[in-house]
């Protein structure tokens, strides 16, 4: 019985990498101009919301301040 487990489990193992390559060869991989777009895309999507929240954190800071009377 044990014997058995340990071939199902090997097997299950075996499987599991054939699929994971029959899976990776239908990857449509990007060309290197679309590769530096998507990269431009994310740095600058990363730039937009970080000033952003900057905005929102120093208007939240000052109308806190502006309410409790604090002066810096």
């Amino acid at each position: 019985m044990a014997g058995s487990k340990k071939n199902k489990e090997k097997k299950g193992i075996r499987e599991y990498f054939k699929g994971v390559r029959l899976e990776m060869k239908k990857v449509v991989w990007p060309t290197k101009k679309e590769l530096g777009a998507y990269t431009v895309t994310v740095l600058t999507t990363c730039v937009v919301f970080a000033v952003a929240f900057w905005l929102i954190d120093t208007g939240f800071l000052a109308a806190l301040k502006g309410l409790l009377g604090i002066n810096m």
